[in-house]
């Protein structure tokens, strides 16, 4: 089930009606909510269900004791929700390069009938039911002996397929204590919601279908103008795609009473890299900065130590993204150029600040680069294309794409308060006025769409 889509709309009506109704009763409105959540995940694969709840068990056992005894358990449970993990991301990575190897000696052998299928969601949710075992370790969230409560943490629908990455310490509280949305929380959630439709379904998916799939499917027929635009056009659709699917999650809590920080903040605008990670994709960011980053050393040491702390750490995050070398390799360039600033102070420049944002703008389009390609043949075959000068027989561009992509960039560049007064303008009318206006915006977005909806880009991490 995606959010773009009428089977989703007649969802969400459902449970945003139950939901009201049952306020007054949060025990059996945690419940519905948790059994909505189990409907939406069956909507992909019923059978990742009993994934999703082991995740679960663990995430609760693992937070279940006092601190002083639970070192053990607590060690053991994270163990096994990376196991988890682990064996369903790189698999099949690790079969096909064991595959290549009796290849090369001439003992090649048929493993396709071992590979297994990637859960979607669940790199979001094992690092939700990590999050809550260490929070519930450090005291940042007490512990809960209600298994209930951990599964409608782990497995609320607004955030469980590609996030936002919600804290423990940040939601948990939010189920003792609901908030009825008002006026203020309902029109920033509609503001949201319609922000995030025109995102996905008009800029991402007709600048994917009509610039950046096709010269990527065939990067041997592109000249330099072509290869430009579609690696531009692919930090738009990226950026369109992932924001998008967040402000809909976040709207969408909203409606149900349930906050949930922001996940991007104008990432194009940053005038270092490590800025670029302070506005991309933060609730991922801030995770691995606080339980993996500080951890392993942080800022402690020289700065050599840091260096190598910081490469490894964004190895690990570009290995999150996937099993491949191609997503290694995209993690290692961001954590040597955020070391490199580090090493050199230019974090910290103050100067030129518009010149910054340029360059580290085309570095970043560069380096989605291999973060969208399937392998390191085709980021060869892109990377030929920009040499290669303009021909007849390229693709040609198309205007509409470039007026999108231009359009997605002017989203970074607006100042947010105009964002701001839209949702602050919804929230002074009536609630039906408010339905009418989501009710309309959904319309028109659905007529502007393409036939089908493309899943959103984060759905296979």
């Amino acid at each position: 089930m995606v959010f773009p889509t009428l089977d989703f709309v007649l969802f969400f009506t459902a449970v945003l009606g139950l939901n009201l109704v049952l306020f007054a009763w949060n025990g059996w409105r945690k419940g519905m909510l948790l059994a909505a959540s189990y409907w939406f995940y069956a909507a992909w694969d019923v059978r990742f269900l009993a994934l999703m709840t082991g995740v679960i068990v663990l995430a609760w056992l693992g937070g279940l004791p006092g601190r002083r005894k639970a070192t053990a358990l607590r060690a053991l449970c994270i163990a096994g929700l990376l196991g988890c993990l682990a064996f369903f991301k790189y698999f099949n990575f690790f079969l096909l390069s064991f595959s290549n190897l009796l290849g090369d000696a001439g003992l090649s052998r048929d493993f396709s009938w071992a590979q297994v299928v990637l859960p979607v969601g669940i790199s979001f949710y094992v690092f939700q039911g990590i999050s809550y075992i260490v929070d519930c370790a450090r005291g940042d969230c007490a512990e809960r002996r209600n298994p209930f409560d951990v599964a409608l943490y782990v497995s609320f629908f607004p955030q469980l397929v590609a996030g936002p990455i919600v804290r423990a310490a940040d939601f948990l509280p939010q189920l003792d204590r609901p908030e009825r949305p008002d006026a203020a929380m309902r029109g920033m959630a509609v503001a949201l919601i319609l922000a995030g439709m025109v995102k996905k379904l008009v800029i991402a998916n007709y600048i994917a279908v009509l610039l950046v799939d096709p010269a990527y499917t065939d990067p041997a027929s592109q000249a330099a103008p072509q290869a430009l635009a579609a690696m531009l056009g692919y930090a738009v659709q990226i950026y369109c795609d992932f924001s998008g699917y967040s402000d809909i999650a976040i709207g969408v809590a909203l409606l149900l009473g349930y906050r949930f920080n922001a996940n991007f903040n104008q990432p194009y605008r940053a005038a270092s890299f490590r800025e670029f990670w302070q506005r991309w994709h933060i609730s991922l960011s801030t995770w691995i900065r606080d339980y993996l980053y500080i951890p392993l050393g942080g800022s402690k040491g020289g700065k050599g130590r840091q260096a190598v702390t910081l490469l490894v750490v964004m190895g690990l995050a570009g290995l999150w993204h996937g099993a491949a070398w191609t997503f290694v390799l995209w993690g290692l360039a961001h954590g040597a150029l955020v070391a490199v600033e580090r090493l050199t102070g230019q974090h910290r420049a103050t100067r030129a600040r518009g010149l910054r944002i340029a360059v580290v703008f085309a570095l970043v389009t560069l380096l989605w680069l291999p973060f969208r390609a399937h392998d390191m043949d085709q980021v060869g075959q892109m990377l030929a294309a920009l040499t290669r000068p303009a021909s007849d027989y390229a693709v040609p561009l198309h205007g509409f794409a470039l007026l999108l992509i231009a359009a997605g960039l002017a989203l970074n560049a607006l100042p947010l308060r105009w964002f701001t007064r839209s949702g602050q303008a919804l929230a002074r009318v009536a609630p039906e006025v408010q339905a009418l206006a989501l009710a309309a915006g959904l319309v028109l977005c659905f007529a502007m769409a393409q036939e089908g909806v493309a899943p959103f880009i984060y759905f296979q991490f």
